[in-house]
């Protein structure tokens, strides 16, 4: 499995970016994070992926290639657990949540893709 992550800090709000994630995958709130338009972005997802099979009301399944993706929300985040989910598919993942002003942040590196870096 890799794992993305996605979030939305308050204008002016720039922390670890670490402990942020480690605070979201706890199901906790953060302060400095706004609240996302989950079922905008979800409703989004289903029709960048469209021709991919809906497995269940958070999941999909590249029925003509690899790969699968499960989206998991919180009020302020946006987990995407990917099973042999090519790159491609990723970056494209990833350019869907950027629609929402919610970069990239790869945990397994760690490092989050926005214009400040730390």
């Amino acid at each position: 499995m890799y794992e993305l992550f996605f979030w939305k800090y308050h204008d002016g709000i720039y922390l670890n970016h670490h402990l942020v994630y480690e605070a979201l995958v706890e199901q906790q709130e953060v302060d400095g994070l706004e609240t996302l338009p989950v079922d905008v972005i979800l409703n989004r997802i289903q029709k960048v992926f469209a021709h991919w099979e809906k497995v269940d009301e958070n999941s999909w399944k590249n029925t003509n290639g690899k790969g699968a993706f499960q989206v998991k929300t919180t009020l302020q985040s946006i987990q995407i657990d990917c099973y042999g989910t090519e790159g491609k598919t990723m970056n494209l993942l990833a350019t869907t949540l950027e629609e929402f002003q919610s970069p990239l942040y790869d945990p397994q590196i760690p490092a989050r893709y926005d214009e400040i870096n730390e």
